[in-house]
């Protein structure tokens, strides 16, 4: 994703799991929940997505 915002989005998601994982697993689970929110958006939206849609899109990235 290319999209201006993602970077800072998958710098929260990875914040927020090294809360409770080591960095290691923090930084692999954000890559994963990032991009499985991105694909979502994607199939919603097409490539007009933001950073935004992709942020609203966590919690049904978590369910994968």
């Amino acid at each position: 994703m290319t999209v201006g915002g993602t970077g800072d989005v998958l710098a929260g998601i990875a914040a927020a799991f090294y809360a409770r994982a080591s960095a290691l697993r923090a930084a692999s689970a954000a890559a994963f929940v990032n991009g499985r929110a991105g694909d979502l958006v994607y199939l919603e939206k097409g490539f007009g997505m933001l950073a935004t849609d992709v942020v609203e899109m966590i919690p049904q990235a978590m369910r994968f």
